[in-house]
């Protein structure tokens, strides 16, 4: 049997119910298939549009403050790119040693060639270089290409081999 025979015989038998119902009965079928299809047309059509309004209309205040936030990033970000770059001043022996020597670290040795500079350190505290280390990424933009540290019987303190780098701004 095909689809339009199925339907075909189905719409005979549901005319046929509908002949055998009396007038009042009709009108009563008629209100409540009317009320079913309103029903099913608000909790599938309306329904949901009401609520995704009212929660886009919530999160409104939220998402106006994140564009504002943006808003602001995006000029603090432009403003700062059209700043030209900041000299940092060539990498020198001692310039380096005055640092380490501030921060109470002593080198064995040090040894600056062009923007590469080999340090020993012996028996330093291991936070100690880590924080040398960070201040002179920021401020001298050296960073490390190489470290070996060897742990010593103290507790923190090590020997710190070390090649630094200083890159240049356009890097």
């Amino acid at each position: 049997m095909s689809i339009a025979t199925k339907a075909g015989e189905l719409r005979e038998r549901a005319l046929a119910y509908w002949i055998a119902r009396s007038e009042q009965e009709r009108k009563f079928l008629a209100v409540g298939a009317a009320v079913v299809l309103l029903a099913l047309l608000y909790l599938v059509l309306l329904a949901p549009a009401l609520e995704g309004r009212e929660q886009l209309r919530r999160s409104l205040p939220e998402l106006r403050q994140q564009a504002a936030q943006l808003q602001t990033l995006a000029g603090e970000a432009q403003a700062l790119g059209a700043q030209p770059a900041i000299e940092v001043a060539p990498l020198t022996r001692d310039a380096l040693a005055s640092t380490m020597t501030a921060r109470g670290l002593d080198p064995a040795s040090l040894t600056v060639t062009g923007e590469f500079a080999r340090v020993q350190l012996n028996n330093v505290s291991f936070a100690n270089v880590i924080a040398w280390l960070d201040a002179q990424r920021r401020d001298s933009r050296l960073t490390v290409q190489d470290a070996q540290f060897k742990g010593l019987p103290a507790l923190g303190q090590v020997d710190a081999t070390l090649t630094l780098r200083q890159s240049s701004p356009a890097s």
